[in-house]
């Protein structure tokens, strides 16, 4: 299992060209290897291609536009293979995240899915807190989306905090997706006077010694450090404390 980097941190930080290939470069500095790329500006594959090089990055996944995922799969799978990415993110559901929805998102995206995965990439669904509301049978509607698309169709980018804020025990979610959490989101859970917090890997209150334990059981790849918010810390120096501390327990 590979520590990365997901951009969406910094996405402050490239709201152009030259400022995100310095945060590229800032990022390799700490020591990571891999990236995800998501909230940066826009961007050729194949400027996007020559900076990872230039930096010895790998883009391991990516949230990318919803609807040309819907209406134009291949044509995504292309531009990501540019950059050597066969692994293609959505951030969330496009809409509400009900149970309603959920069905309507299994019929809207199940032919791209297949579409993608034909062609050699992989769908991957990021999770929030919401898809931990229970439906009329009982189950979560992650449940419902997991039983949506066969695992070669929908992988998921399980996120360590939205699963704890949605009441959910994160080493049982990892064990129920099991085979299909090849990238997860490692951002921790902290209580700060009195507020619920995203916060660097490690400075929180999650098991990540015990994550990590289940995450290679399960196949995981590729951890992917994110903190959606940094509360006027520097996102940079949040994403080397994180990778310090996986270090340390890797």
């Amino acid at each position: 299992m590979e520590i990365g980097a997901q951009f969406y941190t910094l996405r402050e930080k490239c709201t152009n060209l030259d400022d995100f290939a310095l945060a590229l470069k800032k990022v390799a500095e700490i020591g990571y290897k891999f990236v995800q790329i998501s909230g940066v500006c826009e961007y050729t594959p194949e400027w996007l291609d020559e900076q990872l090089k230039k930096n010895g990055l790998k883009c391991v996944l990516t949230h990318y536009n919803a609807e040309e995922i819907r209406n134009s799969p291949k044509a995504v799978v292309e531009r990501h293979k540019t950059f050597g990415c066969s692994n293609i993110g959505l951030g969330s559901m496009p809409s509400e995240i009900t149970e309603k929805n959920a069905v309507k998102f299994i019929n809207d995206f199940k032919n791209s899915a297949i579409a993608i995965r034909d062609s050699g990439a992989q769908l991957f669904y990021h999770n929030h807190d919401g898809e931990f509301a229970r439906c009329a049978d009982g189950k979560w509607i992650l449940d419902k989306i997991a039983e949506g698309f066969e695992p070669n169709e929908l992988q998921f980018t399980l996120d360590t905090f939205w699963v704890q804020h949605g009441g959910a025990d994160v080493c049982d979610v990892i064990d129920k997706l099991s085979g299909r959490v090849k990238c997860v989101h490692l951002k921790d859970f902290a209580l700060v006077n009195g507020e619920q917090r995203m916060a660097p890997v490690g400075r929180g209150n999650l098991n990540f010694p015990k994550i990590l334990k289940h995450l290679r059981d399960a196949g995981c790849e590729y951890a992917l450090v994110e903190q959606d918010h940094c509360y006027g810390e520097d996102p940079f120096e949040c994403l080397k404390e994180s990778y310090e501390y996986l270090r340390s327990i890797l």
